[in-house]
C-alpha cells in the first residue's frame, strides 16, 4: 500500500470515529433508554412469570480493497422453554403445568344470590345479592375481583410454597349456571392437576336454589405424599375490602367489624371503633366479615384450628371502601389418599330470622344488646314486630302499633308511678312545712320526712321502681332500631330511609358533634322530652332545694342535647321516641282527669296515718342508717 492508500484508511478511520463520538447518546439519554428497558423487561416478566432469555450477535468487519462495512450490534428476545419450564418447576413444584394459562370467569346464581369465579385460583371473584341495591340505588356487590382476595396453600414435600391463587384450575363447564327452587341444586368442579395424573386438588362449589348458602369443599387426591409430612394443616387467606353501600360511611365504620365464633363459646367480634389484629385462640366454627346490614362468612364443616390463625380489621380512607377485613384461617389435613375439608359460604343480610334458621349463632351478628337487652329484643321486640310485618304495613305504621303495644303492656307499671306521682304531690304540703321546721337540723328533718312516709302508708321509692323496669325494653328499643334490615331503605313521611337519619335540610357547614344536616324527627323528638318532663310532673318547678334547682335546668339542657346524640341515628329510633313520648303525655293526662283521684288520695293518706304503724324493714334500715351517720358527725 503507498502512501496515499495509507493516508486515506486514515482519514476513513478518522471520520467513522469521528461520526460515532458525534452520535454517541449521552449520559442522561443512556441513562433514560436503559430505564426505559428495565421497566419493559419488568412489565413482560410480571405478565409471562418467566425470564426472557437474550442472545447478543455481532457481525464481523468485512474488509477488502475495495469495500468495508459495519454492522451494529443487535439484541434480540429469544423463547427459552426449558429455562421457563425450570423456573415454574422450581416455584410451583407438581403444579409447574398449571402455572400459565386462559382465565375464565363462570357465573352461578340463584333467585337470591349472583356470584362469579374464576378459574385461576378457583375463587369466587364477585357477589351480588339480587334483592337488595344500595342506597344510591345501584346493585348490592358484597365485594368484587378488585377488592378481594382468596387463596388456599401448603408447603409440599421438598419445600415448595403453593398458591392456588396463582395457578389455572380446569373447570367441569365453562356455562354460566343458574338454579331455582329449594329442590334444584348445580355443582361446579374445578380441578388443579398436577404432573402426575393421580394427584389433584377440586375445588368443588354447590349452589342451592333459595338460598344465600353456598357448599365449598376442597378435595385432595393423592397429596398425602405431597404435602409435607411436617404439618398437619392447609392455609386459607382471605380478605375483602367492604364497599361503601349506605347513606354515611361513618355508621357503616361503626358496624362494620369481623366477627367469630369458637367451638364452645358465643360469637365474639373485633371492637368496630379500633384497627386490630388478633389471633384466634381457639378452635374456632366460622369466621364473619360483618358490615352494617350484610355478611360474607365462612363457615366449617368442623372446626379450622387456631394454629397461626388470625383476624385483622383496618380502616380505609377511601370514599370507596370503609374497611378492609381480613381472616387468615388453619385447616386440619389428614394425610389421606382422599381427604374433603369442608367447608360453607353464607352471602346474605343480616336478617333475625334468616341467620337463626341454620342454628349456627350466626344470629349474634345482629348487635341486638347484651344479657337481659338481648332477651328483650329476641322474645318480645322481634315477634311482635314481625308479626305486624305480616300484614304488609309501611313501617312508620308498624312502628306506630310497636310503640302503641308496649305502652299498653307497660301501662300498669305507668299507672303505680302515677299513683306514686299523686301521693308525693298530696304530701308535698306537709313535707314543705317539715322542711321549714327542721331546716337547721339535716338528720331531724329526714326523720320527720321518713315518719310522715310511714305513718300515710307511701313508699317514696315507688316511683323509681316501674321507671327501672322500663328501662330495658328503651334500652333494647335502641339496639334494635339501628340494627333493622326491614328498616332499610323503608321510607316514612319525610324520611326516605328509616335506617338512617332523615334530612330536611343540608346545611353548608359542618356544626361540631351536631353534623351537616337537620333531622326533622330529632327535632320534634327533642320538644316532646320537654313537654313529656313537664306533664309528667317529674320536675318541681317550685322548690328552691338545690336538686329541684338542678333538675329544672337539665329539663332544658336534656333536649338540647339529644338534638346532638340523635341527630346522626336511625330516623326510626327518634320516630319512635316521639311517640312513646306523645302518648305518654296522653296517658298522663287521661289518668289525671278520669283515673287518679287526688281528694281520694288525700282522704286514705289521712286514714293511714290513724292506723298503728308497723315500720318494715327497709324502712328500718334506713333510720338506723342515718342514726349512725348522726352518731358518726357526733364523735
Amino acid at each position: 500500500m503507498d502512501r496515499n492508500g495509507i493516508i486515506g484508511l486514515i482519514l476513513i478511520a478518522a471520520i467513522v470515529i469521528t461520526y460515532g463520538i458525534i452520535n454517541a447518546p449521552s449520559k442522561e439519554e443512556i441513562e433514560k433508554a436503559k430505564a426505559k428497558k428495565e421497566a419493559e423487561l419488568k412489565e413482560k416478566e410480571k405478565q409471562t412469570n418467566a425470564a426472557d432469555v437474550f442472545n447478543v450477535t455481532t457481525d464481523t468487519l468485512h474488509t477488502d480493497s475495495s469495500e468495508l462495512s459495519v454492522t451494529d450490534t443487535l439484541l434480540k428476545p429469544i423463547e427459552n422453554d426449558s429455562v421457563q419450564n425450570a423456573l415454574l418447576l422450581s416455584k410451583h413444584g407438581v403444579f409447574s403445568g398449571v402455572a400459565n394459562g386462559k382465565e375464565e370467569i363462570i357465573s352461578l346464581e340463584n333467585e337470591k344470590i349472583s356470584f362469579q369465579i374464576s378459574t385461576k385460583g378457583a375463587r369466587i371473584t364477585t357477589v351480588m345479592l339480587k334483592e337488595y341495591q344500595t342506597y344510591y340505588k345501584e346493585p348490592l356487590v358484597l365485594f368484587d375481583k378488585d377488592s378481594s382476595f382468596f387463596n388456599f396453600n401448603f408447603f409440599t414435600t421438598d419445600n415448595k410454597d403453593i398458591h392456588t391463587a396463582e395457578l389455572f384450575f380446569e373447570p367441569s363447564t365453562t356455562q354460566n349456571i343458574r338454579v331455582s327452587g329449594e329442590k334444584d341444586s348445580a355443582v361446579l368442579v374445578l380441578k388443579l392437576p398436577s404432573n402426575q395424573p393421580e394427584k389433584y386438588i377440586e375445588f368443588i362449589y354447590t349452589l342451592k336454589g333459595n338460598s344465600y348458602m353456598v357448599d365449598f369443599d376442597v378435595r385432595m387426591v393423592g397429596m398425602n405424599d405431597v404435602v409435607s409430612p411436617r404439618t398437619d394443616l392447609c392455609y386459607l387467606n382471605w380478605w375483602i375490602n367492604s364497599p361503601n353501600q349506605e347513606k354515611t360511611i361513618e355508621n357503616q365504620q361503626n358496624t362494620t367489624t369481623v366477627y367469630f365464633k369458637y367451638k364452645e363459646e358465643v360469637a365474639d367480634y373485633i371492637n368496630e371503633m379500633k384497627d386490630e389484629k388478633n389471633p384466634l385462640e381457639a378452635s374456632t366454627k366460622w369466621v364473619a366479615f360483618k358490615q352494617q346490614f350484610f355478611s360474607a362468612v365462612i363457615i366449617s364443616d368442623t372446626y379450622f384450628d387456631k394454629a397461626d390463625a388470625f383476624i385483622e380489621t383496618k380502616k380505609l380512607n377511601a370514599s370507596k371502601y370503609v374497611k378492609q377485613l381480613t381472616a387468615s384461617l388453619s385447616l386440619p389435613y389428614q394425610h389421606k389418599e382422599e381427604d374433603v375439608l369442608g367447608m360453607q359460604f353464607y352471602f346474605g343480610p343480616n336478617h333475625y330470622q334468616t341467620l337463626s334458621s341454620y342454628n349456627l349463632g350466626l344470629e349474634k351478628l345482629i348487635p341486638l344488646g347484651w344479657g337481659i337487652l338481648g332477651w328483650v329484643n329476641k322474645y318480645l321486640v322481634i315477634p311482635v314486630f314481625n308479626f305486624l310485618d305480616s300484614f304488609n304495613l309501611n313501617y312508620g305504621i308498624i312502628i306506630l302499633l310497636l310503640t302503641i303495644f308496649i305502652k299498653l303492656l307497660l301501662s300498669p307499671i305507668t299507672y303505680r308511678n302515677f299513683v306514686s306521682s299523686a301521693k308525693m304531690k298530696v304530701l308535698k304540703p306537709e313535707i314543705a312545712e317539715l322542711n321549714e321546721k327542721h331546716k337547721s337540723e339535716p338528720l331531724k328533718k329526714q326523720q320527720a320526712v321518713m315518719e310522715l312516709y310511714k305513718r300515710a302508708g307511701v313508699n317514696p321509692f315507688a316511683g323509681c321502681i316501674p321507671v327501672l323496669l322500663q328501662m330495658p325494653i328503651l334500652i333494647a328499643l335502641f339496639r334494635f332500631f339501628p340494627a333493622s334490615i326491614e328498616l332499610r331503605q323503608q321510607g316514612f313521611l319525610w324520611a326516605d330511609d328509616l335506617s338512617t337519619y332523615d334530612s330536611v335540610l343540608e346545611l353548608p357547614f359542618s356544626i361540631p358533634f351536631y353534623g351537616e344536616h337537620v333531622s326533622l324527627f330529632t327535632i320534634l323528638m327533642a320538644i316532646s322530652i320537654f313537654f313529656y318532663s313537664k306533664a309528667t310532673g317529674q320536675i318541681d318547678t317550685t322548690s328552691k332545694d338545690p336538686m329541684a334547682v338542678q333538675m329544672r335546668i337539665m329539663m332544658y339542657i336534656m333536649p338540647f342535647m339529644m338534638l346532638f346524640f340523635f341527630n346522626n341515628y336511625s330516623a326510626g329510633l327518634s320516630y319512635y321516641y316521639l311517640v312513646a313520648n306523645l302518648i305518654t303525655i296522653g296517658q298522663t293526662w287521661a289518668i289525671r282527669k278520669w283515673v287518679i283521684n287526688e281528694a281520694a288520695i288525700h282522704k286514705q293518706i289521712q286514714e293511714n296515718k290513724k292506723k298503728p304503724v308497723k315500720k318494715s324493714q327497709f324502712q328500718q334500715r334506713l333510720e338506723d342508717m342515718a342514726k349512725q351517720r348522726s352518731l358518726g358527725k357526733k364523735k
